[in-house]
């Protein structure tokens, strides 16, 4: 049979150079994609948000702000058409700054940073198992702890970089070497500052350390680092995440660690920075028997660092039921058995499926910057219902840390 210089070419080909022309070929579409949907000249950016909304999140009455903007009294609304009042993110801070001038007891709900004393809370979003929604528990956590006016840092630790992605930066062609959390821990003369690698994002509140196909070079170079030095106790890989992150505690209230699908050496440190962690859980059995394999795995990863002097004491370990439909009766059979095994280290709330979610996924957007019309009213109110219940109590676990009430 007579083969085409064509097949002839790819028929010597190397595996490697096989996958990487793959590779390649779908990196060019879905770069030119990309640029069709958003050009590289464009930049996300957030929507404003009604007076009816700016009331809900800030928690005072549509009417209080009504009269606030007719007496000149804190930040000026955007009007629009038939005099409706509209507020940028940076007005709703500026807002809550005013709010907190002028009701001074009441200065902790309207302007809740960190008070001195109150340490930087660390929550790592954690689990092996792909699908089980850490990407997006992140990116709604840093989004709606900003919105409640924290300081939020997100970093992301995972090679595929979801969540860079879904805050406007495309890890292949936006984040340049040694812009990831890698480079501020590795072991070489390379190493930068933490503030180096943080960058701002379109929604006021939240800075993001990117991820990309870098941070795998801190997995492959860990085991050379220890098998070829005498590892100081402040070098030890676990303790390098910790490190970082105490660069920039005094600029942030809360960090989110999206960690990446396997229990590597990045993973580890993430986990020893952390003074909480969040797992979350697909209530489907086969992910709760990976769920199972993961604790066990973390467990024992647990003590390796223990041993190693490591010390890790959490303020809280909660699992998250994620992508869960309640009427779903053998998820909520599963979701039952979580709860009589932890009790109420499953939080109360639940991340509920919905199209609205995916939906706007698909667009790299989340539900804070759509419209309740672009996706359909009731399908968007449900879905930031189940987004809210899970913030709200995630923010009662941070204040609780803090002593607050």
């Amino acid at each position: 049979m007579n083969l085409s210089s064509a097949a002839l070419v790819e028929e010597s080909e190397l595996t490697s150079e096989l996958i990487g022309r793959r590779a390649e070929a779908l990196s060019a579409r879905l770069r030119a994609a990309g640029e069709r949907a958003f050009p590289p000249t464009a930049q996300k950016f957030l929507r404003s948000f009604t007076s009816g909304e700016v009331a809900q999140i800030v928690g005072v009455s549509d009417g209080y702000l009504r009269q606030l903007s007719l007496d000149g009294l804190g930040p000026s609304p955007d009007l629009g058409t038939g005099g409706r009042r509209s507020y940028t993110l940076g007005q709703v801070n500026e807002l809550r700054a005013y709010l907190a001038d002028a009701r001074p007891k009441e200065a902790l709900k309207f302007w809740p940073r960190r008070r001195p004393g109150e340490k930087l809370q660390v929550v790592t979003v954690a689990n092996f198992k792909g699908g089980s929604a850490k990407t997006t528990t992140s990116l709604y956590l840093a989004q709606g702890l900003a919105l409640q006016g924290y300081r939020v840092l997100a970093i992301d630790l995972d090679p595929q970089a979801s969540l860079s992605t879904m805050f406007g930066y495309q890890p292949e062609f936006d984040i340049p070497e040694n812009a990831t959390l890698y480079g501020a821990i590795r072991y070489d003369e390379d190493r930068v500052s933490m503030k180096e690698v943080i960058r701002p994002t379109y929604f006021p509140g939240v800075s993001i350390v990117p991820g990309n196909l870098e941070l795998m070079e801190f997995e492959h170079q860990t085991p050379r680092h220890i098998m070829a030095s005498k590892v100081r106790p402040e070098d030890l890989f676990f303790r390098r995440v910790a490190g970082a992150v105490s660069q920039i505690a005094d600029d942030f209230d809360v960090v989110v660690i999206d960690c990446p699908p396997q229990l590597g050496f990045l993973t580890m440190g993430a986990l020893n920075a952390a003074t909480g962690m969040i797992v979350t859980i697909h209530p489907q059995m086969v992910d709760v028997a990976s769920m199972s394999q993961f604790l066990l795995m973390t467990s024992e990863l647990i003590s390796v660092i223990e041993d190693a002097g490591g010390k890790l004491e959490y303020d809280f370990l909660k699992f998250l039921v994620t992508r869960h439909d309640p009427r779903d009766v053998p998820e909520q059979e599963i979701v039952s058995l979580l709860r009589d095994l932890f009790g109420s280290d499953v939080f109360a709330a639940t991340a509920w499926k919905s199209t609205a979610i995916a939906n706007a996924g698909l667009t790299k957007q989340s539900l804070f910057e759509l419209s309740r019309g672009s996706v359909g009213r009731s399908v968007y109110e449900r879905a930031m219902e189940s987004i809210n219940a899970v913030n709200d109590e995630a923010i009662e676990l941070i204040n609780r840390v803090w002593g607050r009430p």
